[in-house]
């Protein structure tokens, strides 16, 4: 599909801004070089996207050069997409990729893995550098990712609200006797018509006592006259994700659900409301929590409660650092992004999660979305996006 919508892609300068800081955190920590495996992060730094698989592709950043490793056999095609100049050194089919990259890196020195590698490389590595000349580059790659540039929170703010205007043409899809498997499809279509990288990356549909599964049910659901409804989907836009998450009802009178979505809010309230530079990620877990052991629920992930940690960041993957989870005392800082979705389960009866997401500033949390208004209304009053 062609590129059909105003913001920019990614630019080069920014990328190669972005190895420049890599190769300072590399220096810093006196290591050789890092290695880029087929993952985002290769994504990140030098714009090449390629799809794991047994035989390495990746790239060797060092102080001075950034060198593609490739299968010979792949080498014109990887010539005809986009990536940042450096030189492509090629192995064959009967060699061995993990001793080239060993003889680029010389003797001396350690090199930092992108923590997305797979294992089997890591041995294979390990076997021809010795396991002691191998660090783990996570750490460096996660600090570098998790703080997000101008032009990476305007893709994501239009990746959101791309995925809302498809939630609106959803809930007025939605009618007594319309399968799951229909909204599904729906979904992936609007947002391919929207112009979304290649359509949903992901849609979950839940109706009834589906909705209490965080992860949706198996098979196809029909939905009912008085069912609860949750949609969870999301899609991408230069490889930047959005993920939004909304519960309701097609019609009022159900007390037990209206009560349980207004708390499911001020759950979803206290986690913004917490958010603020310097912060704990802990904390905002911490202040889901105290909302429901107000209400009675939980405690800790006991059900009924919140089973799971109440947000993660997102970016190149849906789920990646930070994390809003107990026991992460990661600090907040400006220009971190993530979910605020404290789901509050109801075993055998119903779940509502209710997903926006935050981008921390200077001046304080920013939702990418307005938050629903009300347990038949998924959407803001105004229908304004922040």
């Amino acid at each position: 599909m062609s590129w059909q919508h105003p913001i920019l892609r990614i630019t080069e300068e920014e990328r190669q801004d972005r190895l420049s800081r890599l190769r300072e955190a590399i220096d810093a920590e006196g290591l050789a070089g890092m290695l880029l495996g087929p993952t985002e992060s290769l994504r990140y730094f030098t714009g090449l996207v390629w799809h794991p698989s047994e035989r390495f592709l990746g790239a060797l950043v060092t102080p001075t050069a950034v060198s593609y490793i490739v299968p010979g056999f792949e080498r014109s095609r990887v010539e005809t997409l986009p990536h940042l100049p450096g030189e492509i050194l090629v192995w064959e089919e009967e060699e061995s990729s993990a001793s080239l990259i060993s003889r680029l890196v010389g003797r001396g020195g350690r090199l930092a893995l992108d923590d997305g590698l797979p294992l089997f490389f890591y041995h294979a590595l390990a076997a021809a550098m010795g396991a002691e000349r191998l660090a783990d580059g996570g750490r460096l790659i996660r600090g570098l990712r998790r703080i997000k540039s101008a032009a990476e929170i305007a893709l994501i703010q239009y990746a959101m609200n791309l995925t809302l205007n498809v939630h609106r043409q959803v809930h007025s899809l939605l009618k007594p006797g319309i399968t799951s498997s229909e909204v599904v499809d729906f979904i992936d279509r609007q947002h391919r018509q929207a112009g979304a990288d290649d359509g949903s990356t992901f849609a979950i549909v839940s109706f009834g006592l589906a909705t209490s599964l965080p992860h949706g049910a198996d098979g196809d659901q029909i939905l009912g006259d008085h069912d609860v409804i949750l949609v969870d989907t999301g899609c991408r836009i230069d490889g930047y994700h959005s993920d939004i998450t909304r519960t309701y009802m097609l019609g009022g009178g159900n007390g037990a659900f209206e009560r349980a979505w207004w708390i499911e809010r001020e759950a979803q309230q206290a986690v913004f409301d917490a958010a603020r530079i310097g912060a704990a990620c802990s904390s905002l877990d911490d202040a889901a929590r105290k909302v429901l052991a107000k209400h009675s629920l939980g405690p800790d992930y006991r059900l009924p409660g919140l089973p799971h940690r109440a947000g993660h960041g997102l970016g190149l993957e849906i789920h990646e650092e930070p994390y809003i989870v107990r026991g992460n005392d990661t600090p907040l800082a400006a220009g971190m992004c993530f979910s605020n979705e404290p789901m509050i389960v109801f075993p055998e009866k119903f779940g509502i999660r209710l997903e926006d997401h935050i981008c921390l500033t200077a001046e304080g949390p920013r939702w990418f979305t307005a938050p629903a208004s009300g347990p038949t209304e998924p959407f803001s009053a105004d229908g304004a996006t922040p």
